[in-house]
């Protein structure tokens, strides 16, 4: 089923929702099972899973030669995807990336998601690999998320890459897309970062889902502010617990947004690992309360892969 129709079909309600990152290479799916057991019983309708980009790698080959080889750290989305929507009669949905991937690759991919049933896909850029000062999509890629959008939406209509007619058969594929409550690093204005969304929304993105942020109020401005330019598909909040003191630093890094001064100082008085982690839950907890009474579609979790402070916030909540 469509993330649409889950949220129509709520009739008001909050839905839960959480997203996963698959294991790293060589690991067993059950590890992964396990975090995902105990957030079940909050019965979310969907779960995402991430996709991370290639990366190079250096073998050292003797005498002072090295070669780079591509890999994956974390690959298995699709099979994942599958093997979740399976066990727990849950609708998954893949995030699919530009970086890394040419068009006919991606329209593969595209393709074995609806043999496997899977109805929708976040559509992302993805990142810049680690030795590039910007994202450079590969020779046949998407260079931006609205192509992207844009290819997934022709093939909803039939129309393939390398087809002279129109497909009989084709997918319909719920695609949602990343919104940014703080503005993305890379644009120059909160403004323009609306326009790039609103651009995304009129190829085809069916609803939205936010980058994760600390002050609700960022939340509601950024929704007012898409409403006020013609977005009107659902903006689903993206929410993550701080975990650990290092949060502070990293997350305002990684992710280009501002904590809470009270929220700050909280954490720093904490004096064990247990306690910041127990400040990020309550902390959740009051975002998640706030938004539900604001009327969100769902309230959508970062997990990260630990879920034991995710079930604790979900207790209160839902």
């Amino acid at each position: 089923m469509k993330i649409t129709e889950h949220i129509k079909q709520a009739e008001g309600k909050t839905l839960f929702s959480f997203e996963i990152v698959p294991p790293v290479k060589g690991q067993n799916i059950q590890k992964l099972y396990d975090n995902i057991d105990p957030l079940m019983e909050f019965k979310p309708p969907f779960i995402d899973v991430t996709t991370s980009r290639e990366e190079y790698v250096y073998l050292d080959k003797g005498n002072g030669l090295l070669e780079r080889k591509v890999t994956r750290m974390r690959p298995g989305t699709v099979g994942i995807c599958a093997s979740l929507k399976h066990k727990y009669n849950v609708d998954t949905v893949p995030h699919v990336l530009c970086g890394g991937f040419t068009r006919e690759e991606t329209e593969y991919v595209l393709v074995d998601l609806h043999y496997l049933g899977i109805d929708n896909i976040v559509a992302l850029r993805g990142d810049a690999m680690k030795h590039e000062p910007q994202f450079t999509p590969v020779k046949g890629g998407n260079n931006y998320a609205v192509e992207l959008v844009d290819q997934i939406a022709k093939m909803n209509d039939g129309k393939f890459l390398n087809d002279s007619e129109e497909m009989q058969y084709k997918p319909d594929f719920c695609i949602g897309v990343a919104g940014y409550p703080e503005k993305h690093f890379e644009s120059p204005s909160m403004k323009s970062d609306l326009q790039r969304l609103k651009e995304k929304v009129d190829a085809g993105a069916d609803y939205v889902v936010t980058q994760m942020f600390f002050d609700n109020q960022k939340y509601f401005d950024f929704v007012a502010a898409a409403k006020a330019i013609g977005i009107n598909v659902p903006i689903i909040p993206g929410i993550k617990p701080v975990a650990v003191e290092r949060h502070l630093q990293i997350l305002p890094k990684v992710f280009s947004l501002d904590l809470p001064d009270a929220l700050v100082k909280e954490v720093e008085k904490c004096k064990t690992k247990e306690a910041i982690r127990q400040v990020g839950i309550e902390w959740a907890i009051q975002q998640s309360k706030e938004l539900i009474d604001f009327g969100v579609p769902t309230v959508h979790y970062y997990s990260m892969g630990k879920s034991d402070n995710i079930v604790k916030i979900a207790k209160e909540i839902f």
